[in-house]
């Protein structure tokens, strides 16, 4: 089961603080997608799973915007959803997860009995 989350936040015009909110939205566990819901661009419509916490979200972008209230929570109709999205031609899209590591490199020293060779 889905539900649909709409916060309304405080942008003050800056395109910068849209970007924040919206990376940290999508950094949440459970959000599956985002998009603005009014004219005004004032609320964020979040569509995510049952372990989506709405309450956390909305504290998330607290931080990041000064002003963010949660205006509703409620359930979705799957099917409708992804109609209306293809209807639009919007599709979904999936977030890999990549997890990059930091090579490592190990030289062999064979020179352990030698003295200094800079003198």
């Amino acid at each position: 089961m889905k539900q649909k989350v709409v916060i309304k936040v405080s942008f003050n015009g800056e395109k910068k603080s849209r970007t924040k909110v919206m990376q940290a939205a999508v950094g949440v566990p459970g959000v599956e997608s985002i998009a603005f819901g009014d004219e005004d661009n004032d609320q964020i419509v979040i569509i995510g799973n049952d372990g989506l916490d709405s309450i956390n979200l909305t504290c998330i972008l607290r931080k990041k915007a000064r002003f963010a209230e949660l205006l509703s929570v409620s359930s979705v109709d799957e099917t409708k959803e992804v109609k209306k999205m293809t209807e639009l031609g919007v599709q979904p899209m999936v977030w890999p997860i990549y997890q990059a590591g930091v090579p490592q490199y190990f030289y062999p020293v064979d020179n352990h009995n030698e003295t200094c060779s800079i003198m």
